[in-house]
C-alpha cells in the first residue's frame, strides 16, 4: 500500500488543499455579499413585490442569466483581461476569484430569490400595517424568514464552488484541481489523481453536513 502512493507528495497535497479553501473561503464570502443584494433586487422588482419595476426587474434578469448560462471554463478565459485589471494577474488563487464570483454570484441571486419568494405574505404585510419602511420590511421580516433557505442557498453555492475550482486549475489556478490535472491526468499518476478526487469528496461533504445543520439550527418551527 505504501508503495502504491510513492507519486504523491504530501507537502504539495497539503498546500493544494490550503489553496482550494482559500479560493472556496473568498470566492463564497464575496458571492455572498453581491449575490444577497442582487436576490433581494430580483425580488422586489418582481410583479406585485414592494418595489415593482418591469425595466429593472427584466434588466437585472436578463444580466443575471447571461453569466449564469456561460460554462465556467469559458468564463475563465474571457474575463482574463478584467481579472489582471482588478487584481493583477490571472494566475493562483488570487487570478481564479474573480471569475469565481462572477459565476457563482448570479447563480447564488437566484437561489436567494427563491427563497425570499417563500415567505408568507402576511408577515410582510403585517409589517407594512405597522408603517415599516422597505429596508425594514427587507431586514426585519424577509431576510429572517428567509434565513434557513439562504444558509441553504449558500450551501448548494459553496459546493458548486468547490467543482469551480477545480475547473480553475486548468488554467493555473492553484488548488486540488490543479494538482490533479498536471499530475494525475497529464502525467498519468492515477494515485495523484484519487487522493485529490477523495479529498475534494471529504469537502464537499464536510460543507453539505455543516450548512446543513445550520440551516436546521435557524428553522423556525
Amino acid at each position: 500500500m505504501r508503495g502504491w502512493f510513492d507519486n504523491v507528495d504530501w507537502g504539495d497535497i497539503g498546500r493544494a488543499c490550503l489553496d482550494t479553501l482559500v479560493m472556496l473561503g473568498g470566492s463564497l464570502a464575496l458571492t455572498i455579499l453581491l449575490g444577497l443584494p442582487l436576490g433581494v433586487l430580483l425580488y422586489l422588482t418582481g410583479q406585485g413585490r414592494l418595489a415593482q419595476s418591469r425595466l429593472a426587474n427584466g434588466a437585472l434578469g436578463t444580466v443575471v442569466n447571461i453569466l449564469r448560462s456561460i460554462p465556467f471554463i469559458i468564463l475563465l478565459i474571457i474575463m482574463i483581461p478584467l481579472t489582471v485589471a482588478l487584481v493583477g494577474t490571472s494566475l493562483g488563487v488570487l487570478g481564479a476569484i474573480p471569475p469565481l464570483v462572477v459565476g457563482a454570484a448570479p447563480f447564488y441571486a437566484r437561489l436567494v430569490e427563491g427563497s425570499l419568494k417563500e415567505v408568507d405574505r402576511t408577515t410582510i404585510e403585517a409589517v407594512q400595517a405597522m408603517g415599516a419602511t422597505t429596508r425594514r420590511i427587507v431586514t426585519g421580516a424577509l431576510i429572517p424568514e428567509a434565513l434557513p433557505g439562504l444558509i441553504a442557498g449558500a450551501t448548494v453555492t459553496a459546493v458548486a464552488l468547490v467543482s469551480f475550482t477545480a475547473m480553475a486549475g486548468v488554467v493555473g489556478a492553484g488548488g486540488l484541481g490543479d494538482l490533479a490535472i498536471r499530475f494525475g491526468y497529464q502525467r498519468f499518476q492515477t494515485d495523484v489523481m484519487v487522493v485529490t478526487v477523495v479529498l475534494l469528496v471529504i469537502l464537499v461533504q464536510a460543507i453539505q453536513f455543516a450548512g446543513d445543520r445550520l440551516a436546521c439550527h435557524y428553522t423556525r418551527r
